[in-house]
């Protein structure tokens, strides 16, 4: 289990990273710079609830992923596996209970906040942490129109107090607008064509 003392501002980054990709990287410096946060985890998930199909094997993204992601203050992890959590608000629900005074800030792109509505527990998520969103080219406004940024509207706070958001108190969070590179793990997949798949979906 990763660790971290009361206090420390931890940014949670989940997904399948199915592989994990430059993209990934990316997004992850920028909300180190851009939140305030002392640290990030990436949460490599046994699968998403959301996708019919199954991830590669648990170890192998594990792998991948940390060959890929070198940072001091960057830790990839496999800890919905060890929770035997598999959505977003059972894994900060026992992230609170293990991790006590802990700040935790979840992260994600903004075409997840455009489809955040859907999620299990959503409101649970928002009104529990801080949630950090970063805007790749051409979904900035699919998600400032989105049910959960329209129904949490009154709590985003602007782009220029971004550095405020990992010590803001629950609901807050913060959109910024980052330039990116057009990569994903789909795309990635398809390219390197069919590969063993494991788990469930």
């Amino acid at each position: 289990m990763p660790y971290a003392r009361a206090g420390l501002s931890v940014g949670l980054l989940g997904g399948s990273f199915d592989p994990a990709h430059k993209g990934h990287v990316r997004i992850t410096r920028e909300a180190l710079r851009r939140f305030g946060l002392d640290r990030i985890w990436w949460l490599v998930s046994p699968g998403n609830p959301l996708k019919p199909r199954g991830p590669a094997p648990m170890e192998q993204r594990l792998a991948h992923a940390r060959a890929l992601m070198r940072h001091p203050r960057v830790e990839v992890t496999d800890l919905e596996a060890r929770l035997g959590t598999r959505v977003t608000a059972d894994t900060l629900r026992a992230l609170a209970v293990l991790y006590p005074g802990v700040r935790f800030v979840w992260l994600m792109g903004a075409d997840n906040l455009a489809r955040f509505h859907l999620w299990r527990d959503w409101r649970y998520i928002m009104d529990s942490v801080p949630v950090g969103v970063l805007a790749r080219p051409g979904e900035r406004l699919p998600a400032r129109l989105s049910p959960a940024a329209r129904i949490y509207r009154e709590y985003r706070l602007p782009g220029n107090a971004s550095h405020l958001l990992a010590r803001a108190r629950p609901p807050a969070w913060c959109l910024v607008n980052i330039p990116m590179v057009q990569v994903s793990s789909t795309a990635i997949r398809a390219r390197s064509g069919p590969r063993n798949h494991g788990g469930g979906g």
